[in-house]
């Protein structure tokens, strides 16, 4: 081993490239945070248990502004806010440049509805001014109870109103996250990962 790969391998405790990670958050009911935190104790179990290589992956919220320094990849979460990414998840994409960034968010409607899809994509396209992006993840999550009673008390003629299809979408949506859609969301993380290093297994 010459002295150059010596010294990385000091410096990352053995750890092959795309092995560390930063994962970011902004939540504002929780369902976001909860999302980050599974994808963490996910991506963090040993990839390699024989030769007990595990991943370096640093867990953060928006708030904190981390820096990507060092990081090979990250996972920036995100909660919708009319029709797009929280305004402090943009922010902190905006602030980016180089990056390789797997994205995922928590919404109230369906993830696999056009809606959802519009916004993977206006979330996508924001980080990519600058990026590289690998992938968005979309999962429901419990929606604001303040939100609903104020789309509650609107009039039936606005867009927004209550009505018996989006009360069945809420009530579909407070059932989560749940281990269902952490499982789903490691399992999409670690794809977007392997996606841009070849040669770290599924």
């Amino acid at each position: 081993m010459n002295d150059d790969v010596e010294k990385q391998n000091n410096e990352t405790g053995g750890r092959e490239k795309g092995q560390t990670g930063l994962i970011v958050y902004s939540s504002k009911t929780g369902n976001t945070r909860k999302i980050a935190e599974g994808i963490h104790r996910g991506l963090c179990r040993p990839a390699d248990a024989s030769q007990g290589i595990v991943p370096s992956i640093r867990l953060a919220a928006v708030e904190e502004n981390p820096a990507p320094s060092g990081a090979d990849w990250l996972l920036i979460g995100f909660w919708v806010d009319r029709g797009d990414g929280d305004q402090k998840t943009l922010q902190y994409l905006d602030s980016l440049e180089g990056c390789r960034i797997g994205l995922f968010g928590t919404l109230g409607a369906y993830p696999n509805s056009a809606y959802a899809r519009d916004i993977c994509q206006r979330v996508q396209d924001a980080a990519a001014k600058k990026n590289t992006v690998l992938g968005c993840f979309l999962c429901q999550g419990r929606i604001d109870p303040a939100l609903t009673e104020k789309f509650k008390n609107l009039p039936p003629d606005n867009p927004y109103a209550m009505n018996e299809e989006r009360m069945k979408q809420y009530e579909d949506a407070a059932k989560h996250p749940d281990e269902g859609d952490i499982e789903a969301a490691v399992a999409a993380c670690r794809s977007m990962i392997s996606t841009a290093f070849l040669g770290m297994e599924h």
